[in-house]
């Protein structure tokens, strides 16, 4: 859209209400937008999908689809692999400050924003004309208290009140404005406690874990687990809980979003959950960080779905067949042991060598890693650990026949 006021164009989408145990129908009021880490928008986009939304437009670093009230809720609650959830307000071409000025000021902020709303801008210039991050977010915000002037007839707001961060992103020429419903990142389960060196964000781990094709009734071990992250996102998976259940969300105290709607999304939740039929196998060599490994996975309420072990790799061993190993082993390029870590991703191939009929999937920046591990891998996915970028090096074991699987 050019400019124009936040979109109110009716969109109605069905979705199955597990409680009432019937068939709603909830309309988009809001054009929303999942960001997603490079490599895992797909997987997010997928996400979406189970969760009823069909509409879905997937571009490097996002997933924008149309959504409700009742959807910023239901995503942010639910998404496992996205890093937050945003409004898009608005998306138009500027090559000046005027144009950039007057385009955000026809935005209708006044519908989202109360005259007590905390008003936090952020920027960001890729390849514009508009090269001034600082001046851009001082112009957009100067716009939006011009906009809600029409609405309060205030010359000052107090912003005291609830938090609305607006971003301004600018990609040759093209602006987008946007609005974030999550706080604080959606990898922030609320369950860490502790973690031990280069932690794995949660989005990342549970992005891996959704790619490996793993379900409850395969063994799924992570034999480099540290602080449990791999393993939590497996048995959160495993029983179906919600991994924002227990965390809260700056749109939860916009007058706009009513209490009832974050309480219906979190009992839908809730009662979708099963029983932990399974366990997840986590080790590592280091029995420190197995401590708060222990209890990160008692905060998250997973604790009965996972067996922790002190054990090197390379005594890796199982007698069942069809497993799945997911990990995030040491890099070298964080540790400075590099030595060390290649003689760890020579013994995980041999530890791989001895099972049957099972899966590997591994995150490594190590150019070598194949050669190291002693065999090329069927598939290999770029992503990136934070600013590391990475490989998942995917070696397709066996799926069980249909008689094994719960």
């Amino acid at each position: 859209m050019t400019g124009e006021k936040l979109a109110k164009e009716v969109h109605p989408r069905p979705y199955f209400h597990s409680t009432l145990n019937i068939v709603l129908y909830t309309m988009a009021d809001y054009t929303l937008v999942a960001t997603a880490t490079f490599g895992v928008e797909s997987i997010v986009a997928e996400e979406l999908k189970r969760l009823g939304h069909t509409d879905l437009t997937v571009e490097n670093g996002h997933v924008t689809f149309p959504g409700s009230a009742t959807d910023i809720a239901r995503c942010n609650i639910a998404l496992r692999c996205a890093d937050r959830l945003l409004i898009q307000m608005a998306s138009f071409e500027a090559t000046d400050f005027e144009e950039l000025f007057q385009q955000t000021r026809a935005v209708a902020w006044e519908d989202l924003i109360p005259a007590d709303g905390k008003m936090h801008v952020t920027g960001k210039s890729v390849r514009s004309k508009l090269q001034s991050v600082p001046d851009c977010q001082a112009i957009v915000k100067k716009a939006v208290v011009e906009a809600m002037k029409r609405k309060y007839h205030e010359s000052w707001f107090p912003e005291t009140g609830p938090v609305y961060k607006i971003e301004v992103a600018l990609l040759h020429d093209h602006i987008t404005l946007t609005v974030d419903t999550s706080g604080p990142g959606l990898h922030k389960r609320g369950y860490r406690t502790g973690s031990g060196e280069a932690p794995l964000k949660e989005t990342l781990a549970a992005a891996m874990v959704l790619l490996s094709r793993w379900e409850p009734g395969r063994e799924l071990a992570d034999p480099f687990c540290g602080s449990g992250t791999i393993p939590i996102e497996a048995a959160l998976i495993g029983r179906r809980m919600g991994p924002g259940i227990n965390r809260s969300f700056v749109a939860e105290s916009w007058p706009t979003m009513s209490p009832n709607l974050w309480q219906e999304a979190r009992r839908e939740a809730r009662s979708l959950s099963v029983a932990a039929d399974f366990r997840v196998l986590a080790s590592d060599a280091d029995g420190t960080v197995l401590k708060a490994a222990r209890e990160n996975a008692e905060a998250a309420g997973v604790a009965d779905a996972i067996s922790f072990q002190k054990q090197p790799v390379d005594q890796f061993r199982s007698a069942r067949k069809y497993g799945c190993i997911v990990c995030n082993p040491p890099y070298g390029e964080r540790t400075g042991y590099i030595r060390d870590v290649e003689r760890l991703y020579r013994a995980m191939g041999e530890a791989y060598s001895r099972l049957d009929c099972w899966s590997l999937f591994a995150l490594s920046p190590h150019p070598r890693f194949e050669q190291l591990f002693g065999r090329r891998a069927e598939r290999k996915r770029k992503l990136f650990n934070g600013n590391i970028q990475c490989h998942l090096y995917q070696y397709l074991g066996s799926l069980p026949p249909p008689r094994h699987q719960s």
